[in-house]
């Protein structure tokens, strides 16, 4: 199956849910135009409050939609742009990517993978019970997260449902996700 866009949303605002566009416009070192982690700094309340000179590693947020597969199942009610992210995907497991992979989507729009979304409580605020079904756990006992990858960008274009996605991988060593 080929690699997809199945959905692009932003916010100016800093809402938990991110409305459906047609489009979306990526601008190099910056983010989602018109979206409120627009910035080359980090925008997530949380995180300024820390240190507002920190690098915005979270420029765009890509959910998979075989997680909202996977929640519609347990009796969840989400679809693209619910839990937040600006891109949604299917056809590529995006928390199997190593850090540093980059997508190219569509015809010019180059990101490159830096980490996982950590789920926050405002995961519950939206549908009590979520972020339990977000967080899961392997053979070993580790916590993985589920909710979404976070990128920078690259190289600027437009996103929108149906474009194409494809996957470079960084030279191994690979590193593996870790939140950002």
């Amino acid at each position: 199956m080929q690699a997809v866009v199945t959905a692009v949303s932003s916010s100016p605002s800093h809402s938990f849910s991110k409305p459906n566009r047609e489009s979306i416009r990526l601008l190099a070192g910056l983010g989602v135009e018109d979206d409120a982690h627009l910035g080359t700094t980090v925008k997530h309340r949380s995180r300024v409050a820390k240190d507002p000179s920190q690098p915005n590693l979270r420029q765009v947020h890509l959910i998979h939609a075989e997680l909202h597969d996977e929640l519609r199942a347990k009796g969840f009610a989400v679809s693209a742009g619910e839990m937040g992210e600006n891109v949604t995907t299917r056809g590529i497991d995006l928390l199997a990517l190593p850090a540093g992979s980059r997508l190219l989507i569509g015809e010019e729009a180059v990101i490159e993978v830096t980490g996982l979304r950590n789920p926050c409580v405002q995961i519950d605020r939206f549908q009590k019970g979520l972020m339990k079904a977000v967080l899961d756990k392997d053979d070993h006992g580790n916590l993985i997260r589920k909710s979404g990858v976070m990128a920078i960008v690259l190289e600027g274009g437009e996103v929108k449902a149906g474009d194409v996605i494809w996957v470079e991988t960084p030279s191994e060593p690979h590193r593996p996700l870790e939140v950002v």
